[in-house]
């Protein structure tokens, strides 16, 4: 049996989490996931300032943090913060190591870049279709700034095998970081289609840290104990393919078959049919059971051939927004919001400035669930938050509406306030192009580095 520890759900998580997962009590691995479509769009544009950035620096500053208990508790660590800067990512790394002294081998897999050889690859006739709409790469293709392919967990087993004890990789599957430490451990195929599957299975409760033990848990939220000090997941992996989903002794947050279903409903789709770079799982089979306090025991999860294709996320430029807000208390919040509202849409028209979109919520008045907001609590409302944003290709036109909101504090209804965030900030659009590419397009490589040499 391994333990795989997962202390990052995404790139903003706790800080603390991984240092605790690793000091708190036996693991074997660390997994940290780091990676969305926003963040790479992010990462690209941090590189496009700086080249020796592009990846989560507050990895390598965790690493140098945990190097001696790394070492003194011989765990292994995997993440996808290489971002779009894998190899800067590796020598801050090692320039860390030879600053403690401490000997560290780190793996870098690439390859999951493709930007550079999309040309080639539209000449080739692969049209990198959009997902949802069918339209072909090519009528966005001057706008485009990345394109990474979803590696699988092979490449990362590759790293291990070849003795790693960190592992970054760029776009890694989130759930194949976890299902790696298992193929390497216990020495599965690329056709144990099964077993595969209980790795993605196990890979995705864990993938979005404390959301999977307790945390964001709609089940008897308010009963669930110590949120601050929430433990991470862990799991418990054997070779059969039966795991246990569990936590850190002393932790706070709660593994029950309830939370954990929360957990396997995220982002799944169809759930005969999770399509991953290795393997199709089917979720309809997995069977639960609370295996005692804090811990859910997986078995019987069944899985089907890969596809013969890589999903691409694809970033490109789409125009400019700007998000301006105003806040008005009682009485009459929401009806103050509502005219507010009317008199910016006015005076924009006014001016002649026409978007691609415009939109306005109401925060505290049903914003969240578009829920309407009955007349007897409308009366009641103590504040309202008028929010409003505007897109276009424009930029200018964008700007132009950002002075339209300071003078709403002084020339709209009264009890107004700008919350102290001054004149909005226009802010360039990166959209995303999910598209498929045939696997014999992408190579991943894995290579080996030590601090040492």
């Amino acid at each position: 049996m391994i333990r795989i520890a997962n202390g990052q759900g995404f790139w903003g998580d706790s800080l603390e989490a991984p240092v605790e997962q690793v000091r708190r009590g036996p693991i074997d691995y660390l997994t940290l996931d780091y990676l969305a479509e926003v963040t790479m769009s992010i990462l690209e544009k941090q590189r496009s300032r700086d080249p020796k950035a592009g990846y989560a620096r507050d990895f390598v500053d965790l690493i140098a943090r945990l190097l001696p208990d790394l070492r003194d508790r011989n765990v292994r660590v995997i993440a996808n913060a290489g971002g779009v800067n894998p190899m800067g990512c590796r020598d801050a790394l090692l320039d860390a190591a030879r600053a403690q002294k401490i000997p560290l081998t780190v793996a870098t897999v690439t390859g999951d870049d493709i930007t550079d050889q999309l040309d080639k690859i539209l000449q080739r006739g692969i049209e990198l279709r959009n997902m949802d709409t069918g339209a072909p790469l090519e009528s966005i293709r001057n706008q485009v700034q990345r394109a990474n392919a979803y590696l699988g967990a092979f490449p990362v087993a590759e790293a291990l095998k070849r003795g790693a004890n960190v592992v970054v990789s760029g776009r890694v599957a989130d759930a194949a970081l976890v299902l790696a430490p298992m193929i390497h451990e216990f020495g599965w195929s690329a056709t144990d289609w099964d077993k595969l599957s209980s790795g993605i299975v196990a890979g995705h409760v864990a993938e979005c840290g404390a959301q999977g033990s307790g945390g964001n848990c709609q089940v008897d939220w308010e009963t669930i104990p110590n949120l601050a000090d929430v433990g991470y997941p862990i799991i418990e992996a054997e070779p059969d393919a039966t795991f246990v989903m569990t936590k850190h002794a002393g932790t706070g947050g709660r593994v029950t078959v309830a939370s954990v279903k929360e957990q396997l409903l995220y982002e799944i789709g169809d759930p005969r049919a999770y399509i991953t770079p290795d393997v199709v799982a089917d979720f309809t089979t997995i069977q639960l059971r609370q295996d005692g306090e804090d811990r859910v025991r997986f078995k019987g999860i069944k899985g089907h051939p890969a596809t013969k294709f890589y999903k691409v996320s694809i970033s490109y430029t789409a125009g400019y927004k700007a998000l301006g807000q105003m806040a008005y208390g009682w009485p009459d919040a929401l009806k103050k919001a509502r005219a507010a509202d009317q008199i910016l849409r006015a005076r924009l028209e006014r001016l002649g400035l026409k978007f691609d979109a415009m939109r306005t919520e109401f925060l505290g008045a049903g914003a969240l669930n578009r829920m309407p907001v009955p007349p007897e609590v409308e009366l009641h409302l103590p504040e309202v938050v008028l929010r409003f944003g505007v897109r276009s290709h424009d930029r200018k036109m964008v700007e132009r509406f950002t002075r339209e909101i300071p003078p709403l504090a002084l020339s709209g209804p009264p009890v107004a306030s700008g919350l102290g965030l001054g004149r909005p900030q226009v802010e360039e659009i990166v959209a995303f192009w999910p598209a498929l590419i045939p696997k014999s397009e992408v190579h991943a490589e894995v290579a080996l580095w030590r601090s040492d040499s």
